[in-house]
């Protein structure tokens, strides 16, 4: 008899029942030779994780042993990555969500033999994580930090610790993955189309703002995106169940996800047909149930919460290392080891990057024009002319909200940088962040968009927005989000790490003071701003005007490693004549002299210092001083980080140590001034929240005044400011009268 054999990507081959019979001895051989290879790449990573952690004495060696198979099946069986070329723009994203469980994704990026990218995105042919690195795990100037961090350790595609952030930065790489393959592939060259793999823990269930992930990701149809849940019942004060109860994969069911579960995190085969279930789903994300213990193997220790923070100890090392039938030897890695894991890659990340690269020469060769916008957008280079769009606004009395200039100001660049995108917490009629004429970004089978639309609809949802813009700039996207100044708050976490990653995120928050009025101290933001400025790296930007608007995007779009917050007003603010007053390029110091009564190099008898629409304020209270013959310089701030990192020289000219009599003006609390200040300075602003009412009664009653800038500018020229204690009087008579 003959048997006709049919393979997935072969043709078909005539066997004899001789072929087959030796056949199936010789490939029964072979899966007991590679699951003894899988196996003591297993054991490996458990090992290199326990040596580590007790080692540093210090760390999490529980997760990492109960999550190695898990890891193991998606990198080895699964991962399209490359680890000659970790920077290959459509490799699949590995995530790890639960970043206390560094040295799984150390260990992975040692046994892969992932290479590390310079500062200047060149392989360099040294490895990204040595055996030395991990002996060095959670010491000073390790490549392996207590928790992974994107731009420390090559590999390493995003920052995470903080639970939950990597989850919801997934969604952002999935979208971006979405938005490249609709906007780039073509019928005969498909460039994009990577998945996202995120690996998650029993917290980052319970963070709130996973379930906001998750939901919009469901709406999304983002069937690219696939979470793995370590279902290992154990936090850090015990067992899930005191604090948690619900059916978790249900509420997943509801929201629009493909659900699977595998019963044993160590089964391989179970875990690799998941992933390969995963990949066959065509319309909804997946999520992976695995059921796991918490330290697998270790005698006293496994599903004990002892495991999750502690090192096990030397005697429970030993004894783990026995049961997993791997020498007492620390941070063993046998060279077999790293051959059967590497072979595996290369095989299949190796020659799919490959064939990647021949593509995109083609694509380059076939289609010029788009080939130029995809290699400056992967160089970080901005397209040649993408300013030519913005045009300077007339002076204008009546002027404009910020708000209103900076969304024309955003439109303007949108039509010169086509990788802008982004959207608001259900906000755009509000904080005026449309691109017109584009499409919105949509399921193309929900008639409302479509996957290469750049208006994203984040929902109410600030928290998860913010994440997912890390998301989209991790994957070389320019994002932008949008949402009031008050519930910054609600995305303090995912632009803390934007700022630490250095992604050039660009947060708008509109309705930024008490000129909101009517809707009250709930919405009037008065702490936000010195909030945001506390927070090393990012620059907060609030202009004063259209034309500062202007110079403020003009200057922020060729950041390439710097977020940006941008703060601007409800209220209409006058575009001032600029033959009157200085030019707004002088946005691109930080801070720049706005007008100036002294002469001759003198220098002046006060200094006037103020941001956004209360640069309106000074600018009445300058007219005033200077009538009445007061040397009065008035200094317009938009950026004080930008300011800060002007030469000192520079500094000094703007605010001369010889002129100690200073007033800043902001409808915000004084924190953020006293560097510029100084002891003999004094902060006309907010010391209570807000009130509700119309918008000039709220200035009135909360001292936001010409007359409180002058008087406050008489005291300082006398030096008598005001004290520290009257601002602690202005805060007890506000408590007593509310």
């Amino acid at each position: 008899k003959h048997y006709l054999i049919l393979g997935a990507m072969t043709e078909a081959k005539v066997l004899t029942i001789e072929d087959l019979i030796f056949g199936a001895k010789e490939r029964k051989s072979q899966d007991q030779a590679t699951r003894r290879g899988d196996e003591l790449v297993i054991n490996c990573l458990r090992s290199l994780a326990m040596d580590a952690v007790q080692q540093a004495n210090s760390g999490h060696p529980g997760t990492p042993m109960a999550m190695a198979p898990v890891a193991y099946a998606l990198w080895a069986r699964i991962l399209n990555y490359d680890p000659e070329a970790p920077h290959w723009m459509n490799r699949d994203r590995f995530v790890l969500s639960m970043g206390h469980a560094s040295m799984l994704l150390y260990g992975l990026l040692h046994l892969a033999g992932v290479k590390e990218v310079s500062n200047h995105d060149q392989v360099t042919g040294q490895f990204a994580v040595s055996l030395e690195d991990i002996k060095e795990f959670r010491q000073f100037g390790s490549k392996c930090p207590g928790h992974p961090e994107f731009g420390e350790t090559t590999g390493v595609e995003v920052t995470t610790g903080p639970l939950a952030q990597g989850v919801a930065t997934s969604v952002g790489m999935a979208i971006a993955s979405k938005w490249l393959a609709a906007r780039f592939n073509k019928p005969d060259m498909k460039l994009f189309g990577f998945d996202v793999f995120a690996l998650a823990s029993d917290g980052d269930m319970q963070e709130g703002l996973s379930s906001e992930a998750a939901s919009l990701a469901g709406h999304l149809k983002l069937n690219n995106l696939c979470w793995i849940w370590d279902n290992n019942q154990i936090t850090i004060e015990g067992n899930v169940a005191w604090a948690m109860s619900e059916d978790l994969p249900t509420r997943f069911i509801a929201y629009g996800w493909n659900v699977l579960r595998v019963g044993d995190a160590n089964d391989v085969e179970a875990l690799t047909r998941a992933f390969l279930s995963f990949r066959r789903e065509q319309e909804r994300p997946t999520l992976i149930v695995v059921d796991s213990h918490i330290a697998w193997g270790a005698p006293t220790k496994q599903d004990s919460f002892h495991a999750h923070g502690t090192p096990l100890g030397d005697k429970e090392v030993t004894a783990t290392k026995h049961i997993y039938d791997w020498p007492d030897e620390k941070f063993l890695v046998p060279e077999e080891v790293k051959k059967h894991f590497r072979i595996q890659m290369a095989e299949r990340g190796g020659v799919s990057r490959k064939e990647w690269d021949k593509m995109f020469a083609t694509f380059q060769n076939t289609y010029p024009e788009e080939g130029k916008i995809l290699q400056d957008m992967i160089s970080g280079k901005l397209p040649e002319g993408w300013d030519s769009y913005c045009k300077p606004f007339p002076a204008d009395a009546k002027g404009l909200a910020t708000r209103q200039s900076s969304s024309e100001c955003l439109n303007f660049i949108g039509k010169g940088v086509p990788w802008l995108l982004g959207g608001s917490a259900d906000l755009a009629t509000s904080c005026l962040t449309t691109l017109k004429g584009m499409d919105d970004f949509m399921p193309p089978g929900s008639q409302w968009g479509q996957y290469a639309g750049r208006n994203l609809h984040f929902g109410i949802r600030e928290h998860a927005m913010g994440s997912i813009m890390n998301g989209l700039a991790l994957c070389k996207l320019r994002p932008f989000g949008a949402t009031f100044l008050v519930f910054s708050d609600y995305m303090r976490p995912p632009i803390r790490l934007s700022a630490i990653m250095e992604t050039p995120c660009i947060f708008v928050f509109t309705h930024d003071s008490i000129g909101v009025g009517e809707d009250g101290p709930t919405h009037q933001p008065v702490e936000h701003l010195g909030s945001l400025r506390s927070i090393p790296g990012l620059a907060v930007f609030r202009p004063c005007d259209a034309n500062e608007c202007l110079e403020m995007w003009k200057f922020i779009m060729p950041l390439q490693d710097q977020p940006v917050a941008i703060i601007l007003s409800r209220q209409a603010l006058p575009t001032l004549d600029r033959q009157t007053f200085a030019s707004a390029e002088g946005v691109h110091k930080g801070g720049y002299i706005l007008a100036d009564t002294s002469t001759n190099g003198a220098a002046p008898e006060v200094i006037l210092m103020s941001t956004g629409s209360e640069v309106h304020l000074m600018v009445q209270a300058h007219q005033e001083l200077a009538a009445s013959g007061v040397k009065v310089r008035s200094v317009s701030f938009p950026s004080l980080e930008i300011f800060k990192q002007q030469s000192q020289e520079y500094i000094d000219a703007v605010l001369p140590n010889a002129c100690r009599a200073r007033v800043s003006i902001e409808a915000s609390r004084r924190d953020s001034w006293g560097s510029l200040l100084g002891l003999d300075g004094e902060h006309v602003g907010m010391i209570t929240f807000g009130l509700s009412a119309p918008i000039k009664k709220v200035q009135a009653e909360l001292g936001m005044t010409v007359e409180a800038v002058m008087a406050a500018a008489r005291r300082v020229m006398s030096g008598n400011p005001r004290k520290i204690s009257s601002r602690a009087q202005v805060l007890k008579s506000w408590k007593k009268r509310k």
